[in-house]
């Protein structure tokens, strides 16, 4: 399944989705903390949201290297199909 069309699909799809919150996220923080009257809150928010991001990007790249080196591990995204 590694480096198929149907798995480079699912990553592309999942990059997508991941990219989208990101920015709905950033888009709501300063709003949200403008609310609340803390923007301590909004800088904590921006760290958790890189820290998943840096998480899922060595998810990937181990994934990719599992796939090189022939351990045959992979990426393993849940498909909705």
């Amino acid at each position: 399944m590694c480096f198929s069309l149907p798995w480079l699909e699912q990553l592309f799809v999942w990059l997508i989705i991941v990219c989208a919150v990101v920015a709905i996220i950033r888009l709501l923080v300063p709003w949200i903390t403008g609310m609340i009257g803390l923007p301590i809150v909004g800088q904590v928010i921006n760290i958790i949201l890189w820290a998943f991001l840096a998480i899922i990007c060595i998810y990937i790249v181990f994934g990719l290297l599992s796939c090189l080196v022939g351990m045959g591990g992979g990426l393993h995204f849940p498909v909705g199909k």
